[in-house]
């Protein structure tokens, strides 16, 4: 009676927070996901589901049938992996590169985990901070490039792995801490401290202050996310970052985060690939372990949409 994609829609309706989330995470409409989820309670004969609560939470049966899931998927997907290397071969190259510096808190992982299935498969990493990366991806010379930034090249594709908001990390003696979004014309008087990278790849920019024609007071630089957050924090400044970069400093009194605008600024993380290697079955597994570690360790992330 319970089959697989039952396993996975309690296990996404779980991970994703709300049926609206497990929906995309499923590529289901959230009615499809509805109509699924009531078809499996009437062929139970128990609700799954308590939908009176917000968000709605899993049932005692619901949290039943999770712990099979949480048993099952995993050895179900292990073996997939198993056959796939086998039908695929199992070596090969991935070479990539990051175009984001906070990347590496979920990337590492990834790679690891990634090691562990493929160990044939010649894996290898460097920052893309120095160069361009997209021509070294198109040249041969990278397999695989994160970015937020995708560039219309015909021979390469773009693989979305996550949505995430850039939000502004002030001060708590800044006045700014005080308002729950600030407009562009509100960092015109601040420093803004950024990673070293060319200011067209800077989402604060491109995306919030440019359009807008605004400029900050000043424009500081520093490499690593903890240092940035301890410039912030002793009121030298205001960077944007990643909000899923900033969840574990914003439990401390000395930090407040903002949004830019009303609506904040949403971009997507992509996989960048050459497109004769987009269906790569060990390019495939590694953008699949990625995303499977990013949505157990991230905070603040969505779905991307297709």
């Amino acid at each position: 009676m319970l089959e697989v994609r039952h396993l996975e829609t309690l296990a996404a309706i779980r991970d994703g927070g709300s049926l609206q989330e497990a929906a995309e995470r499923l590529h289901l409409t959230q009615s499809a996901l509805s109509h699924q989820l009531r078809d499996l309670e009437t062929r139970l004969g128990v609700p799954l589901l308590n939908r009176r609560t917000r968000p709605a939470r899993l049932t005692t049966a619901g949290l039943r049938i999770l712990a099979l899931a949480d048993d099952v998927l995993p050895r179900l997907r292990a073996t997939e992996r198993e056959l796939q290397r086998l039908a695929a071969g199992r070596t090969g190259r991935l070479h990539l590169a990051i175009d984001c510096h906070s990347c590496f808190q979920w990337l590492m992982p990834a790679m690891d985990a990634f090691r562990v299935q493929w160990p044939d498969v010649a894996l290898d990493l460097s920052a893309a901070f120095s160069f361009a990366p997209l021509p070294a991806l198109v040249r041969g010379d990278l397999d695989l490039v994160v970015t937020s930034d995708p560039q219309q090249l015909e021979s390469v594709t773009y693989l979305p792995l996550f949505r995430y908001e850039m939000v502004l990390a002030v001060s708590a003696q800044n006045p700014l801490a005080a308002v729950r979004h600030v407009a562009p014309e509100q960092l015109a008087d601040q420093t803004l401290i950024t990673y070293p990278v060319d200011r067209q790849r800077l989402d604060v920019f491109t995306a919030f202050l440019d359009p807008a024609d605004v400029e900050p007071a000043a424009v500081r630089k520093a490499e690593l996310t903890p240092i940035i957050a301890q410039l912030v924090a002793s009121n030298r400044g205001v960077a944007a970052l990643p909000n899923w970069a900033l969840a574990e400093y914003l439990s401390q009194s000395w930090l407040r985060m903002c949004h830019l605008g009303p609506h904040g600024v949403w971009r997507t993380l992509y996989a960048a690939v050459r497109t004769e290697d987009s269906e790569t079955t060990y390019i495939d597994e590694f953008l699949t372990i990625a995303r499977d570690v990013c949505f157990k360790t991230l905070e603040g992330i969505k779905a991307a949409r297709s």
